[in-house]
């Protein structure tokens, strides 16, 4: 006699949830960190607001969504950052002919610029967050070897980088995030929040449009290369 495993049915519904091609489309858009409408999700969908509705209470129901409601207006962002690792992993998991190509010059030049750099939640991603993470391990500053770790130089690095760590809560102090553009893992957790948000409150990097990607300043060349001997090349 075989015993099925307790949490069987919960992950049939939590794989459920995201099997639906629009659910999917709302929850990477959200992965930019930030708290959408629903009509603003609509009209990034491409679907009407009547029929995300319906996909947004089924997203909150089962724990993947937030909501707040301000006035009139609903917004909805990812529950926490366990959301945000779980799909930008599956979507890293995506075969890249099982992508569909861009259909625009406009579209072909967002993928790019995403692909260079981008925020993963509230962590850096793409290319450049690959480039950062590699800088931090070759100096010693961050081991891979047994799962991410800062180091003590490590630490003393970001304390002289001026970006404090909050370590107060269960939330990791470091962990690796599969990039999805890259196949790499990326820094993550506390201080991959701690960076990137000091990287855009320094003006090293600066949002492009509405969207996740962001792009390298002058001022960021200058640090990343000052702080770990990154080429600015590499960044652009």
């Amino acid at each position: 006699m075989t015993h099925r495993d307790p949490a069987a049915p919960g992950l049939a519904r939590l794989t459920a949830l995201i099997a639906d091609e629009t659910r999917a489309a709302c929850l990477l858009a959200l992965l930019d960190g930030r708290a959408w409408t629903a009509g603003e999700l609509a009209r990034a969908c491409g679907v009407a607001a009547s029929t995300l509705s319906e996909h947004l209470g089924k997203l909150v129901a089962g724990g993947l969504l937030s909501e707040e409601r301000q006035g009139r207006h609903r917004y909805v962002r990812l529950a926490d950052e366990r959301v945000a690792h779980l799909v930008e992993d599956l979507a890293a998991r995506v075969a890249p002919d099982a992508v569909a190509r861009p259909r625009s010059l406009r579209q072909h030049g967002a993928g790019e610029a995403s692909a260079r750099g981008r925020t993963c939640y509230d962590h850096l991603a793409g290319r450049l967050a690959v480039t950062v993470t590699d800088a931090l391990t070759a100096r010693g500053l961050l081991r891979q070897d047994t799962g991410f770790a800062l180091t003590d130089a490590g630490l003393r690095w970001f304390d002289r980088a001026g970006i404090a760590l909050d370590r107060g809560g269960r939330r990791p102090l470091a962990r690796a995030c599969l990039d999805r553009t890259e196949r790499r893992p990326h820094l993550a957790g506390i201080a991959g929040a701690a960076l990137c948000g000091h990287a855009l409150a320094a003006g090293w990097c600066v949002r492009i449009g509405s969207g996740r990607a962001v792009r390298v300043t002058e001022t960021g060349e200058r640090a990343l290369s000052d702080l770990l001997g990154i080429d600015p090349g590499g960044l652009r």
